[in-house]
């Protein structure tokens, strides 16, 4: 009798030792949960990324306008008869044509 009490004291302090410590405990669980929910959040934003894409799409199959809202932003397109100024800010250029030079100390 007293042998089978020490076995099951044993095994009972095994699978304590299991629950609290290792994988499948419960800080491996915690520690899962709160990357799933770190995931979630991922997920959620690219689903908002993708849903403003589709409706981008849809409105350049379906609007005119759109597409060349679209053209004039990002290939710069121009209407005969427009004229097109490039404003340049003076601070700008004088970044632009800075000579940049290195500093050789013997």
């Amino acid at each position: 009798m007293r042998w089978l009490l020490i076995i099951l004291l044993v095994l009972f302090a095994g699978l304590q030792f299991r629950l609290w410590v290792g994988e499948g405990s419960l800080a491996h669980k915690a520690e899962l949960d709160k990357k799933v929910e770190q995931q979630r959040l991922v997920n959620e934003q690219l689903q908002q990324r993708n849903k403003q894409i589709a409706q981008e799409v849809e409105s350049l199959k379906t609007n005119l306008d759109s597409i060349e809202e679209k053209a004039r932003k990002d290939l710069g397109m121009i209407k005969d008869g427009e004229i097109f100024y490039l404003v340049i800010d003076k601070d700008d250029r004088v970044l632009q044509q800075a000579p940049t030079t290195k500093s050789i100390q013997p």
